[in-house]
């Protein structure tokens, strides 16, 4: 059956729904940085398909630098076709594939409205599981470790 007015310009998003949405992205997102900041990101495991989707993303991205992302190229309507592309391998397999997650931009850091931005639940995936396999995150925990001892002096 179709709507009248079925035209997206008609309908809004309920604040309450955003702020939940905000809320599940602070979360995860907290959730990751305690991860990948207490315990050596090499031996994480942040989904059942990791080494699927590492193999996949080295492959369909062998060129993407992803110690510090550049987001405008991350984002090129170019870079976004591929993406999606890449994407929709997961909708099946890969549960809430394309829920929009926090991804840092700079691995070296924390999660900060300066250092993120939104993208697909698997984007996120497949460049923090290749960020941990290739060593990026490992200054996280060292970086802890430092914190702690200063707050403990």
């Amino acid at each position: 059956m179709a709507y009248p007015d079925a035209s997206a310009d008609n309908y809004t998003n309920s604040k309450d729904i955003e702020y939940q949405w905000a809320m599940k992205c602070h979360d995860n997102a907290d959730v990751h940085y305690s991860l990948i900041s207490s315990l050596e990101p090499a031996y994480l495991h942040l989904s059942a398909f990791d080494e699927e989707i590492y193999k996949h993303f080295k492959s369909s991205f062998p060129d993407l630098i992803i110690d510090i992302l550049n987001e405008d190229e991350l984002k090129s309507e170019s870079s976004k076709k591929k993406w999606r592309e890449f994407c929709e391998e997961y909708k099946v397999d890969v549960e809430q594939y394309n829920f929009g997650t926090l991804l840092r931009l700079d691995s070296s850091k924390d999660y900060n409205p300066n250092n993120t931005t939104i993208v697909p639940r698997i984007q996120f995936l497949a460049i923090e599981i290749a960020r941990n396999r290739e060593g990026y995150n490992d200054g996280l925990r060292a970086k802890r470790v430092e914190q702690h001892k200063a707050m403990q002096s």
